[in-house]
């Protein structure tokens, strides 16, 4: 599985294979998400999914299921399950 994200505010978009995480595949495409503990807990990652689904690595990731419903996911413990686009303000392009 897999698909192209699409970073909505910014335009740039990047290929997410499995069973490369988003975030994974966000670096590897030279795009900075933030993050931190890498493992669904900490939240630094959240960001809004505004079209496509994932599938999570973990059971339960730091998310509400209001959260969910909404469409938040945790780029750092989710796999893209075709063409995502996600809303992420202060993602940055690595040097």
């Amino acid at each position: 599985m897999g698909g192209k994200v699409t970073l909505a505010g910014q335009g740039w978009s990047f290929d997410a294979a499995a069973p490369a995480t988003v975030l994974e595949a966000a670096e590897r495409a030279g795009v900075r998400l933030p993050s931190s503990c890498r493992n669904g807990t900490c939240r630094t990652c959240i960001c809004l999914s505004t079209g496509g689904t994932v599938r999570y690595k973990i059971e339960w990731p730091g998310l509400s299921l209001d959260e969910k419903r909404e469409g938040y996911i945790l780029p750092c413990v989710a796999v893209a399950e075709g063409d995502l686009v996600i809303v992420a303000p202060a993602a940055r392009r690595l040097p």
